[in-house]
This record gives structure tokens, sequence and C-alpha cells, in this order.
């Protein structure tokens, strides 16, 4: 089903389409105004910075709002949020200039149900780059507010709607009055307008369209190549840590996307803090057993594309899908165990059990080190 549209024909569906005038102005014009006027600006003007701390507070705030309310809290559900983080959410929502919660969740939902699929999924990867950016963005296609059943669970929620209702209101206080209000403060009203309104909002914007875009033709795949998502550190460093998107494809449930400790994921951090604080609760993470099994698979899955075929290297690819098998198996035994040890109350652990699972640990690492060892003896034969 996916990739049937040629960029031709797609480019007659979008003239058939109507343009959303409103859509245009605001992604074209504020990055024109960037472009132009804000480059002048810091020739002419030196901006003090108080200006570019406003800029950086309401650029987190907007940015974060997207990625750990939008996107994490609202459209996956990974997490729960007490009532006034989801108001700080919403309103920096609305100061993102994105939509409102019904639409984005509603959009990004049917996202990730028919991913790739270009005649379904919304923005499309398969429909290139500048479909999947922006172009999508602005055309009519169709969709109103009655084709928001797949949000069903977001039309209860008084404060989503509240927001749904005043969105132009929010989006326009947050846009024009705030910035215009620091930079009072700061005593600089147009470099507050300036940076901290249409700079910040134009960076907010294209920091979530890479992930629409180049999330999906750049990068590794380390978890699953049933779809276009890649894991791409750099893009992560732009993204508040929405950049590890093979991952979050893969497992769209959990509330991280940087699963690793040293991946740069300040979404993560802030719900891991905000949990700490008691403003979030019901923090849904995948099994390290699966985690682990998806990136040994697909481990084994690049050894069988890249050999498969080629007879001298057929005994030891063959050795290779064993040892994947034994691996899988002592993969399997140990995070059982790991899990029977966790719900068991620690006073009556008894020493056997504890010992039991250090030497299933110690069996599993040998096992990880013979199948690493394999793998690189196979590659080597490239």
């Amino acid at each position: 089903m996916a990739n049937r549209c040629t960029p031709k024909v797609l480019s007659r569906m979008n003239k058939q389409k109507p343009l959303i005038w409103i859509n245009n102005l605001v992604l074209f014009g504020t990055l024109a105004v960037t472009v132009t006027v804000v480059p002048w600006y810091l020739y002419s003007h030196s901006v003090g910075w108080g200006v570019w701390l406003a800029a950086l507070l309401l650029w987190a705030w907007s940015g974060l709002s997207i990625t750990a309310g939008y996107h994490r809290l609202w459209a996956h559900r990974a997490w729960q949020a007490h009532p006034a983080l989801q108001w700080l959410l919403a309103i920096g929502g609305a100061m993102a200039m994105q939509n409102t919660i019904l639409h984005w969740c509603s959009d990004h939902r049917t996202h990730h149900k028919h991913v790739d699929n270009n005649d379904r999924d919304p923005y499309s990867a398969g429909n290139g780059f500048w479909y999947s950016h922006i172009g999508w963005l602005l055309r009519d296609h169709g969709i109103s507010d009655a084709d928001t059943k797949n949000v069903r669970d977001l039309h209860k929620n008084p404060i989503v709607q509240f927001q749904h209702r005043h969105y132009l209101l929010l989006a326009g206080a947050t846009n024009l009055g705030l910035p215009l209000a620091l930079g009072w403060l700061a005593g600089d009203l147009w470099g507050g307008l300036l940076i901290a309104g249409f700079l910040r909002v134009v960076l907010v914007h294209h920091g979530t369209f890479f992930i629409n875009s180049l999330a999906h033709i750049w990068g590794s795949q380390p978890y699953s190549d049933a779809h276009s998502s890649r894991d791409n550190g750099l893009l992560a460093l732009l993204t508040f840590g929405e950049g590890y998107h093979n991952f979050h494809h893969s497992f769209e449930y959990d509330y991280r996307n940087g699963v690793r400790w040293w991946q740069f994921d300040p979404t993560k951090w802030l719900i891991q803090l905000a949990y700490q604080l008691r403003l979030a609760s019901g923090l849904r993470r995948t099994p390290q057993e699966r985690i682990e099994k998806a990136r040994l698979t697909m481990q084994l899955r690049r050894s069988q594309l890249q050999f498969d075929g080629q007879q001298h290297a057929a005994e030891l690819l063959a050795r290779l899908e064993q040892e994947y098998e034994q691996l899988a198996v002592r993969l399997q035994a140990y995070y059982q165990q790991k899990q029977r040890l966790l719900q068991a109350n620690k006073r009556r652990l008894d020493r056997s059990a504890k010992q039991q699972l250090r030497e299933l640990k110690q069996a599993l690492e040998l096992q990880r080190q013979q199948w690493l060892q394999l793998r690189q003896q196979l590659h080597a034969m490239a």
C-alpha cells in the first residue's frame, strides 16, 4: 500500500485541494520575519541577556509542551499528569502554534496506525521530504472535528476541551502578548517580540517538523525496519529528545524515547522530575527484555540480508542463527527470574534465588559475548 503516489501525482492531488490560508500565513509569515527582520534587528540593535533568557524559557516551555504534552501524554497516554501540569502544557502547546491538542493527537495517532501508507498517513515520509515536513499542513484535507473519533478519550478531558475552544485566544496571548510583555520588562519591547516570539516559534515549528521528515529518512534502525522511522542523536539535540524515532515507533507507549542512560532526552527527564514532585503518575515502560530482543533481532536480520545466498558465509550464518535462538532463551530466563524477584517480598528472598539470578546474568553475558564475536567473524568476511 505504501509509496503508491508519485511526486507528480501527489502534486496534482494537492493542487485540487484548497489552501489553508491561515496555516500558510503563520508558517511562511513567521519564517519570513525570522530570516529578514530578525537578522536586521540583531545587526542594528544590541539585544540584552533578558530578551535571550525570555526566548530560551519560552522555547523550552512551548517545545516541551509538544513533546511531553501533545505527544507523550495526550497522543500516546504514556504517562498521566496532574491537572496543574496539564494546564501548563496545554497553554505551552498553544504557544507552539501547532493546532489544538485534539487535532494534533488525532493526526499523530493516525500516523502511527498507518505509518508510511501514502494514502492514509497524514504526513507519510513516502510522499517526500517537503510533504512530510510542511507540505501536508498547507492544504485542506477535509478533516473536521467530527473526524477525531480516534481521540474520544481526549474529548472527555476538560482541559483539552478548553484549549480546543479557546485556542486562537491562547495562541495570540502567548505568541504576541507574552513576548511583548517580557520584552518590555527586559527593556526591549520589539526585541522580545522578534526573538522570543517569531524566532522562537520558527525553531519550535521546524524542530517538530524534522521528526516527521528527517527522522524518517536519516539515521539508524536498531529496533525495527518494518517502518521508515530512524534513530538520530543529532535530531534529539534539536527536538527535546524526540530524535530516537525508531525506538518510539517500535515501542510507542513508552514515556521514554532515549531509552539508554546516555541518550539526550530532556522530555523523559522532565516527566521523571514531575513524577518525583508527584505531578506525574502511571509512567509506562517497555519491558527491557522486549527492547533487547528487538535489538538482537535487527542485528540478526541485517546479517541475514547481507550474507543470504553467499555460500562462503553459509556455515557462519547458520551458526549465528543458532546462537540467536540460544541467546533469546537466556534473555527470557534471566528477565523472568528478575521479575519474580522484584514481585516477591524482599525479606523472604533466600540466597539461592539471588544466586540463581546472578548465574543467569553471567550465562547471559557469556552468550552475548559469543554472539558478538560470531557476528564480528561473519562480517569480517564482507
